[in-house]
């Protein structure tokens, strides 16, 4: 695998690295950790399982007027959003200056600032000065190896509400192996009043929490899985399994938000 390091003297928190190996261009951030991924042939799609697990909000909301993401890595939900939701305006957020030096000369972040706002702050903060301007919020930051502590705090979590309109949606990316999971999918469902949805990636490394400002009115996984092939058509990704995946979830811890 060829690896070469990318604007070190720019990186405020973790040093910025950029591997290829078979056609795939990955980030990493001071480990062999995989923080984004992207495929040289297509660029704008989503080669990572649990990114394609964060469209799964699709099925029970419609694409969003304004979309902010906290954590850029890569660019590949910015990119995926910008490309196949073009009514959506984006704010993405990452502290990181090199990991934005990174995205833009080797990840293809378009430079639309008219579509897609990218800041070099704390994550943490900006959500902290929103209030109900975002439709769509998705969480994805890390540290070197493990999502930041940072963004599993009640105060962030409450923020996050605060930052969201009345029928937006929170989307999290946790990793099932960090200590506490429970606790922080406790904390979320508190939050959010238990309008909590979780699923795994197919590599069961990552859990995908939605969570829900307004009623999602009980679905029946039949209008479901409907939905689901009416999106893989549109997006091109695997909504009937984003169902299978929610359904195994649902009746694992016993919750009735989908029935």
């Amino acid at each position: 695998m060829s690896r070469y390091r990318v604007h070190k003297q720019f990186a405020a928190t973790a040093s910025v690295e950029v591997s290829e190996r078979n056609g795939i261009r990955y980030l990493h951030l001071g480990s062999d950790t995989i923080q984004s991924a992207m495929r040289l042939t297509q660029p704008h799609d989503l080669a990572l399982s649990y990114t394609r697990c964060m469209m799964a909000f699709l099925l029970f909301v419609p694409p969003p007027a304004r979309a902010v993401i906290i954590g850029l890595g890569g660019g590949s939900l910015a990119k995926f959003v910008y490309h196949r939701m073009p009514e959506t305006l984006i704010t993405a957020v990452e502290i990181n200056p090199g990991v934005v030096a990174a995205a833009r000369e080797f990840f293809h972040l378009p430079d639309d600032p008219v579509r897609m706002e990218v800041r070099i702050e704390d994550g943490v903060k900006y959500v902290g000065a929103r209030s109900g301007s975002a439709d769509l919020l998705l969480v994805d930051g890390y540290g070197t190896n493990e999502g930041a502590p940072e963004l599993a705090t009640p105060g962030f979590y409450e923020d996050c509400a605060g930052a969201l309109s009345d029928n937006g949606v929170l989307v999290a990316n946790l990793f099932t192996r960090q200590k506490g999971l429970d606790a922080h999918l406790r904390l979320v469902k508190r939050v959010f009043g238990g309008r909590v949805l979780c699923l795994m990636d197919d590599r069961r490394g990552n859990l995908i929490t939605m969570a829900f400002m307004g009623k999602l009115g009980q679905p029946k996984w039949k209008s479901l899985q409907n939905r689901a092939t009416r999106l893989a058509e549109i997006y091109g990704l695997e909504f009937p399994l984003f169902v299978d995946s929610l359904k195994v979830m649902n009746s694992h811890h016993g919750r009735r938000l989908l029935i």
